[in-house]
């Protein structure tokens, strides 16, 4: 809220979004919303999407539909910037949805290899996520479900009530829906700030519930192919890790020979991921805040990540096309600040 004020916003106001009352206080830019454990949507939507639906009923529903949303999730920080970022792109007005930068390593960190590892996810945002909401004003690849800017009309008219197929990710289900519907992205200049998981067990339950949730979007009848190729495309190439990562010990006990044009392509999508990691170490510990030795570490650090991450992302792919996929792992972001007796 200070940060809103700082920048100058007037008309603005926070609602909090819970399934059990957190009994805030009462302010007049504060709402709680609280779901009722009867509330059921007409598809029978669940989780996270459930509560979003129930927002936008028009008994909960107090905004216009001129209005804008910015979602968040429980821990994600506001920066001066971003508000900016997102007033312009509000007062643009040529776009209905957008969403910008977050990164993971600004605020308290508790877990430093998570953290490190999520170095990937910055450059992700930069790269593939920037490009497609610049470029094409679409969202081929999905989005992410914080920093989300909604128009409320057309949040409305896309609604989250898209059954138990929309209901593990919800963003990309949403995402792919408003693309089909015609509606247009763009990307939100400033960045958000969030933690990454606490522990390798929640990174890992994370990292499961992304691919559950879009082979469920991407095998969605609901959603014409030709929206979501590119995500078809990237989901299975996520599924494949197993097979890919294999091919490090295969090719070493059972080499047998390959087009040197396949190799050169190899190589090439090897060095753009370990390109990936540095990059998003320059913008989350960025060597005027850090000094030049911290930084070399924090880039040593996130290089030295990647053979757990690849062990993990194999895990969590084998658990999530075997395992039950209409499950919502809550990864729990909540520091314990201790008591002095």
């Amino acid at each position: 809220m200070n940060t809103c004020l700082d920048v100058g916003m007037e008309n603005f106001m926070i609602e909090v979004v819970t399934d059990k009352a957190i009994n805030l206080p009462k302010h007049r830019r504060v709402r709680e919303v609280v779901v009722p454990a009867e509330y059921k949507t007409k598809t029978g939507a669940l989780f996270k999407s459930r509560a979003l639906q129930y927002c936008l009923e028009d008994k909960v529903n107090i905004l216009a539909d001129t209005d804008w949303i910015v979602h968040l999730d429980e821990e994600t920080l506001l920066t001066e910037n971003s508000v900016r970022g997102i007033l312009n792109f509000v007062l643009d007005g040529q776009h209905q949805f957008g969403q910008g930068l977050i990164t993971y390593a600004n605020d308290h960190i508790v877990n430093w290899l998570t953290t490190l590892a999520d170095s990937f996810r910055v450059a992700d945002d930069m790269g593939k996520l920037r490009f497609q909401f610049y470029i094409f004003h679409k969202p081929l690849f999905s989005w992410k479900g914080s920093y989300v800017v909604t128009q409320v009309c057309a949040e409305k008219k896309v609604s989250f009530d898209n059954g138990l197929d929309g209901s593990v990710a919800e963003d990309c289900y949403f995402a792919m829906k408003a693309y089909v519907q015609g509606y247009t992205f763009n990307f939100v200049e400033g960045e958000m700030w969030e933690k990454s998981p606490f522990t390798l067990w929640d990174f890992m339950q994370q990292r499961k519930r992304w691919i559950q949730g879009i082979l469920l979007v991407v095998h969605s009848k609901e959603i014409p192919l030709v929206n979501k190729v590119f995500l078809a495309i990237s989901c299975y190439s996520w599924v494949t890790l197993p097979f890919s990562t294999s091919n490090i010990l295969l090719a070493a006990f059972c080499p047998i020979p390959c087009p040197h044009l396949l190799d050169l392509i190899c190589g090439f999508i090897g060095a753009v991921n370990i390109y990936m990691y540095i990059f998003g170490v320059i913008k989350s510990f960025p060597i005027h805040r850090f000094g030049p030795l911290k930084f070399v570490m924090f880039v040593g650090g996130a290089l030295a990540t990647i053979p757990f991450n690849i062990v993990i992302e194999n895990i969590a792919v084998i658990w999530g096309v075997l395992g039950k996929k209409h499950k919502f792992y809550i990864v729990n972001k909540e520091v314990k600040i201790p008591t002095t007796v």
